[in-house]
């Protein structure tokens, strides 16, 4: 019997002993009528919960009591009235979805609440049974209701949250403001905090952060956010209280808007004696990394008027990469070893350390590199790769594990969570089957399943073709690692046929669609890019022209062999139009082809190794996606060929294009 209609027979039997209403299969759409009715109300309901509406989920609620889904149509009833519910209702629930992901959601949002309330009773009853623990406002909340409680130092806890925190928001801005007041967090980490508030152009966070320690000084700092060069140049500003914080956020408003006027204002001999060094080398750092994010050969110098202790993580990252360009190995060991450890330990940061230290030449520059290589070579993904080439070994598919027990498979079929995470997927509700399989794996929880386990979750996914459950659940594997799943080729005839028909590796094309869409047919990006190739609509239309295809219409992007006969088409076209280079191939099917020529710089740039130009992509999504892509392209060539492959060859180096090369940029969209 197959496993699929094993999984099949099984979803049926559970269905039916649980009372529920399941189709006849996860992977096929439901075939009767009373299964129809009730995806069609939980549908309904996901659309209602997101309009608020209310009175529409209760009158909907009892008619789809028993549905597999249920527990999410409970879920969104009461959390979209949550802040109105009582203490005895919210607990009825969470009994009778207990150890569910929904009832940890639930208390999630209710743990919020309670915060937001200032209610530390019921919160302090509530918090030890939350498993997911991956919400910052929540565990902030805790921290100030510990310190309340025991008067327990989480002061180093709640600033590195605090610091880490996006937005404004009110869990880690409450605990920092008690541990500011109980001079457990001085002064200065609000200042830090209103810095990165400037530096991401998030001035909320800036007037949160100084409100704490004066709220009348609010106005003042929205007026530099405005207008930092007026305040530079007032002949008052020496006058006024905090004039050194002030400054400091003035002249990182404008580096983040012209660094060479902020760093000529840097230089001013007022600054140079009123600021202290941190203050100066941070203002360096947001001037350094605006420089090496627009690929300035000054980057190196700005940095280099910085001391590295002062430096935030984001500044050093930059610096690193500027120092790569640079060939600038002893800056790069330096800013590396300046990082946290948690930053620190990154196998992109160990990689380039092991290079800069090799790169000394000291008499045990050898022994340490190796030994930094050894701790992350493996297969799994490209610093690893790179770090496992460095050491003279090629990369092969590691040996996969022994085979999946019947018991083990049948586990994995009968884990609720994993049920119902495949059944929303399939029905539509995409987002929420994902969180509450991401969830069942133990994605947001400590320890989560063991290799065995996580591999038999994610045969149960791919068997069904639920692709990216598939590949994201077996990459989560430590120690075991099986390359069919990590690494499956759905539409093997279908991709091996176009790619080689014309001139491409396939295992480029799966590499890309892997990061793409993970296989989704359905697959739409943010900005409008559609299928498994993730093809933009103009692209689509120009590629079809380009190839032949004169009666395209825009529906048919989704279709999966149109959509591979134009991504694959275009993917070719982008190749040929960099040389061959994947490097600038891939940034371009991301970015766009002018971008890409453009990193690649002008005539008289160097020539660099390709990890180092990819590694100094100025966008944080181009940036991974190369790298992901070119890893995945080596992997599948392993799987395909059998044997041992080269990321390295695959990279080769990237400079600016030869003279009369390249196509000019109104020929490729």
């Amino acid at each position: 019997m197959q496993f699929s209609a094993i999984l099949t027979s099984l979803l049926i039997s559970f269905a039916l002993t649980a009372g529920l209403i399941l189709p006849q299969a996860v992977a096929a759409k439901p075939s009767s009528a009373a299964a129809n009715a009730g995806d069609e109300l939980i549908l309904e309901m996901s659309q209602a919960y997101k309009r608020g509406d209310r009175k529409r989920l209760a009158a909907l609620l009892p008619k789809v009591q028993g549905h597999t889904l249920e527990p999410w149509a409970a879920y969104w009833e009461l959390a979209v009235r949550l802040g109105d519910a009582g203490p005895s209702e919210i607990r009825n629930f969470l009994s009778r979805y207990a150890n569910t992901y929904q009832e940890d959601r639930l208390r999630n949002d209710w743990l919020l609440v309670l915060g937001k309330r200032r209610d530390w009773a019921t919160f302090s009853a509530e918090h030890p049974k939350y498993r997911m623990n991956d919400d910052k406002a929540v565990r902030c909340y805790a921290l100030f209701n510990e310190f309340n409680q025991s008067g327990a130092d989480v002061a180093p806890l709640v600033e590195e949250l605090w610091l880490s925190q996006k937005e404004a928001e009110d869990g880690c801005a409450t605990a920092a403001d008690q541990q500011i007041k109980a001079g457990k967090l001085k002064a200065h980490t609000a200042w830090l905090r209103a810095r990165l508030g400037f530096e991401n152009d998030r001035p909320g966070i800036a007037t949160q952060a100084v409100a704490m320690i004066n709220p009348d000084w609010v106005s003042q700092v929205n007026a530099i956010y405005a207008r930092p060069s007026q305040f530079l140049d007032d002949k008052i500003t020496a006058l006024r209280p905090r004039t050194k914080e002030m400054v400091t956020l003035a002249l990182i408003r404008l580096a983040t808007t012209d660094g060479v006027a902020a760093a000529n204002e840097l230089n001013k001999i007022r600054w140079k004696t009123q600021l202290t060094q941190e203050e100066r080398s941070w203002v360096w750092g947001v001037i350094g990394k605006r420089a090496a994010r627009r690929l300035s050969d000054g980057a190196t110098t700005y940095f280099s008027n910085a001391q590295d202790a002062y430096l935030d993580g984001d500044h050093l990252s930059w610096k690193v990469r500027a120092a790569l360009r640079a060939g600038a190995w002893s800056q790069v060991q330096s800013a590396i070893t300046a990082m946290k450890p948690s930053q620190r330990q990154d196998p992109s940061w160990v990689y380039w350390l092991a290079r800069s230290i090799a790169a000394q030449k000291s008499p045990d520059a050898a022994a340490q590199s190796t030994a930094l290589l050894e701790s992350i070579a493996s297969p799994r993904s490209f610093y690893e790769q790179l770090a496992q080439e460095e050491l003279g070994r090629l990369i092969t598919a590691p040996v996969r594990p022994e085979p999946l027990l019947a018991s083990e498979k049948e586990a994995a079929l009968q884990n609720p969570g994993l049920v119902r995470g495949l059944y929303a997927i399939r029905i539509g509700l995409r987002s929420d089957g994902v969180r509450e399989w991401n969830y069942t794996i133990g994605l947001h929880q400590r320890g989560g399943m063991a290799d065995r386990e996580l591999l038999a979750a994610a045969q149960m996914a791919c068997d069904q073709q639920v692709w990216d459950r598939c590949i994201n659940t077996s990459d989560r594997t430590k120690t075991l690692f099986d390359f069919e799943q990590r690494f499956p080729m759905p539409h093997q005839k279908e991709v091996v046929q176009r790619a080689t028909k014309i001139g491409l590796d396939p295992a480029y094309v799966y590499g890309l669609i892997r990061q793409e869409s993970r296989f989704i047919m359905d697959a739409q990006s943010h900005v409008g890019a559609s299928g498994l190739m993730q093809v933009m609509p103009a692209t689509a239309r120009w590629t079809a022209r380009k190839i032949g295809l004169t009666d395209f219409q825009a529906h048919q992007i989704n279709d999966r062999d149109t959509n591979i006969a134009i991504g694959t088409g275009y993917l070719k076209m982008v190749l040929d139009n960099f040389d061959g280079s994947m490097p600038l191939a891939t940034a371009a099917y991301n970015a766009g082809p002018s971008r890409s020529r453009n990193w690649r710089g002008m005539e008289g740039d160097p020539v660099l190794e390709a990890a180092i130009w990819a590694e100094n992509i100025p966008f944080t999504e181009t940036r991974d996606y190369v790298k992901k892509v070119l890893s995945n392209t080596t992997n599948y060539a392993a799987v395909i060929t059998g044997k041992p492959q080269s990321l390295k060859a695959r990279l080769g180096t990237v400079g600016p294009a030869r003279a009369g090369k390249g196509q000019t940029d109104e020929e490729l969209p």
